[in-house]
């Protein structure tokens, strides 16, 4: 007997979750080996500016940076530039919607390039940069976005007392949410709609069969950082208490938090009005659970998956934060082996 179209979504559901997980632990198990798409010796390397985290391949820091014209004494965790030290530390950025107005995203990216060559065992390296943009604020901020990235084609810094010399030969601009799934699109059948959920934004997509389309992809301000202020201000409220940065942090990564029932039940009821009202956002547009299957990544999946009400035979979760920088990397190196290959 043919299988029903209920059937067939459950059987592409539990398959795509399989390789999923499939793929996820075997990236656990070889963190080590590095993955490297390369053009002519030039290094493909992804870079996803958040605004709570900077991604790359291998690597995630928080985008807190301090400038000082002084040595940091308490942590080597800096970056040499220019005759000035920045220092990294656990908070995030303020949100600042054009990323080329904010010069602590060039200092990031120098940190980030730092940590991957050091990954591969290298000071010195020719690179092409792989980067994204909220889907819809690539077209008018990409070429702005590109130039800031590409100020200097020759940069030398220091970074955790180790010297680099790097060419940066190029910077291709592409869409967040739709680059993380770019390798894995044939899996994408039927109706999808993708949410990634970062700090300060949500990129939301439809897919029909793999094929996104520019009317239908969205970029919203809603984020971890918004149901962080929620979630704070409900235990202010209630208890007059001012919840520590570090417990509604690790509460809002993990799903979970070691604190007292009055307050995690305060904290609990604010996450789950945090998840319904992002909710409400994606039947904005048009998401209907019966017709569409649901991909939720980026930072705020686990808040999703934790306290959201949604079918779980027809909602995928993907908890790799580097999604975007390893979609990057791919995107990028395939644009750029289509362009080689038309010369």
């Amino acid at each position: 007997m043919p299988m029903t179209d209920k059937e067939r979504g459950l059987l592409f559901s539990e398959r795509f979750r399989r390789k999923l997980r499939v793929k996820e632990e075997s990236e656990e198990n070889t963190m080590t080996k590095i993955r490297e798409y390369n053009i002519n010796g030039t290094i493909i390397l992804g870079c996803d500016a958040g605004y709570g985290n900077y991604k790359t391949v291998h690597t995630t820091f928080p985008t807190s940076v301090s400038k000082s014209d002084k040595k940091p004494a308490l942590t080597e965790e800096y970056l040499e530039y220019e005759g000035a030290f920045y220092a990294f530390g656990d908070g995030h950025k303020y949100f600042v919607a054009d990323k080329h107005k904010d010069g602590d995203n060039y200092i990031l990216m120098l940190a980030a390039v730092a940590k991957e060559l050091k990954a591969r065992g290298l000071t010195k390296a020719k690179i092409h940069l792989a980067v994204g943009l909220p889907l819809k604020w690539l077209k008018a901020q990409m070429e702005e976005f590109r130039k800031y990235l590409l100020q200097n084609s020759h940069v030398n810094f220091r970074y955790r007392n180790e010297d680099y010399a790097v060419d940066i030969v190029g910077c291709t601009v592409m869409p967040q949410c739709y680059a993380a799934v770019a390798e894995n699109l044939r899996d994408f059948t039927g109706l999808n709609m993708l949410l990634d959920l970062g700090n300060g934004t949500g990129n939301i997509m439809l897919l029909n069969n793999g094929k996104p389309s520019e009317s239908k992809a969205w970029t919203e301000m809603i984020g971890v950082h918004q149901a962080y202020k929620y979630i704070h201000g409900q235990v202010m409220d209630a208890t007059g208490v001012n919840l520590p940065a570090e417990i509604l942090n690790n509460y809002l990564k993990y799903g979970r938090t070691d604190i007292g029932s009055e307050y995690s039940t305060i904290m609990d009821r604010a996450a789950k009005k945090c998840v319904k009202d992002i909710f409400d956002v994606l039947k904005e547009h048009d998401f209907n659970p019966d017709l569409m299957k649901l991909y939720v990544m980026g930072g705020g999946a686990r808040l999703i998956e934790k306290f959201g009400e949604y079918d779980p035979k027809r909602t995928t979760f993907n908890h790799d934060i580097r999604a975007n920088a390893k979609g990057f990397e791919y995107y990028c190196y395939m644009t750029l082996k289509s362009q080689n290959n038309r010369k």
